[in-house]
């Protein structure tokens, strides 16, 4: 079988635009929309050959890139890797140096453009931050001015967990939140139901994901335009929510945690080979912080989740 190594990238500019190109109408999946990269040659690492397609295609040198997701294909005559970087920064002017369209879209607008089924996972992984803030069992007034915090410092992705509360007091909780945050940041909500809220995206638990599987097929259960996510805790369950067309994991536990010290923890080595085999944008949990990124991003994960890593940090 033939092995294939494609490098892609997600460039973003000064506005955090990220940069697409059109595929020829006579190429396969013409017209379509992609990622700009190109093949790894024989004698390249990963980082000069994403170098080299970039200035070949767009006319741009990266000055700084780091890996974003890694996706494997197998077909019946060959294996495609899909290898993925951001490009943070670069000089140059980018243009369509072979002819092709290019077009500067913001986060948002990605989801309008149509591309290759295989570049899903890339769409949602350039539309999701490096950290996932989970927020800690607590008085709603410190709910509240945590939050606060956090979005000031920049965390733009948080489930809001609270374990502590019944229903009623939980979704009091929810709406209060999405009444005054629902503007400055993605919130994951937990329940039995999807929320009604069509501002919070759903995080199932692991026994949510697998009943729901347990019926083929499974039907995913939220509309594509809002944010489904799941918490895994092996390679089986991150099959299941690739399955069920979740739009990213939680992958847990990396390292042993106080909140569940009885869990054996997977480790780096363990989850670098289930993200090497799972195409969705996956976030580690447990035990991390901040510090953890570059060995996240290096192990195949989006970034990490985190409650006390993230929670009240400077």
């Amino acid at each position: 079988m033939r092995r294939i190594h494609v490098m892609a990238a997600v460039i973003r500019d000064a506005e955090r635009r990220i940069l697409i190109a059109k595929r020829p109408d006579d190429a396969h999946q013409g017209g379509l929309w992609e990622f700009p990269g190109g093949k790894l040659e024989p004698g390249e690492s990963r980082l000069e050959a994403l170098q080299r397609e970039l200035h070949e295609e767009l006319g741009i040198t990266v000055q700084q890139a780091r890996p974003l997701i890694d996706l494997q294909h197998n077909y019946p005559d060959k294996h495609i890797r899909l290898d993925v970087w951001e490009v943070s920064e670069f000089t140059g002017t980018a243009h369509g140096a072979e002819g092709q369209p290019v077009r500067w879209v913001t986060e948002h607008q990605l989801p309008s453009y149509a591309f290759p089924a295989a570049n899903q996972p890339i769409v949602a992984a350039a539309r999701l931050p490096q950290r996932y803030l989970i927020t800690p069992d607590c008085a709603a007034t410190e709910v509240l001015q945590g939050i606060e915090h956090a979005i000031d410092a920049g965390i733009s992705l948080i489930q809001l967990r609270q374990t502590q509360l019944d229903i009623q007091d939980y979704e009091a909780l929810c709406e209060q939140v999405l009444q005054r945050y629902g503007a400055r940041a993605t919130f994951m909500l937990k329940g039995d139901q999807p929320p009604a809220d069509r501002r919070a995206g759903w995080h199932l638990t692991s026994r949510q994901l697998r009943a729901m599987c347990e019926q083929p097929p499974p039907t995913r259960p939220l509309p594509a335009e809002r944010w489904l996510s799941a918490s895994c805790h092996d390679a089986e369950e991150l099959q299941m929510a690739e399955r069920l067309g979740v739009d990213f994991a939680v992958l847990s536990p990396l390292l042993p945690t106080a909140s569940h010290p009885e869990a054996s923890p997977l480790g780096w080595e363990q989850a670098h080979a289930m993200l090497n085999n799972c195409r969705l944008p996956v976030y580690l949990l447990g035990g991390l912080t901040g510090d953890d990124l570059a060995a996240a991003h290096n192990a195949g994960a989006q970034g990490i989740a985190a409650i006390r890593g993230l929670w009240n940090q400077p």
